[in-house]
């Protein structure tokens, strides 16, 4: 089962398994993951799953697509170039050790 690091801006670290075929968010809901709200419930339609996909990593999902993307621009709090909803990343074998950093707030 693949693993999923998440770290919080104040530096602790959850390492997570997460079934392939969950999302990020999921996994991160499911065992009290604390940062990610989640509110929408992963229906594309919030911002508050948003993370920062470590760089060595970004480039291995696939693209931002123009929903997520939107939700990005006007409702995620500062937004980077690494910027992702963890509801929109589905869990791989191949992101064994995926490493994800929430942001301070959510919106």
């Amino acid at each position: 089962m693949p693993k999923i690091v998440y770290k919080t801006h104040e530096g602790k670290v959850y390492e997570v398994d997460v079934p392939s075929g969950r999302s990020v968010m999921l996994g991160a809901t499911s065992q009290g993951v604390p940062g990610i709200d989640a509110d929408c419930g992963g229906t594309l339609s919030c911002a508050t799953c948003h993370v920062y996909v470590a760089q060595e990593w970004a480039e291995k999902l696939p693209p931002v697509e123009e929903m997520e993307d939107e939700l990005l621009e006007n409702t995620a709090c500062e937004r980077k170039s690494n910027s992702r909803l963890s509801c929109q990343i589905d869990v791989t074998d191949e992101l064994d050790g995926l490493v994800v950093e929430i942001p301070e707030r959510q919106f």
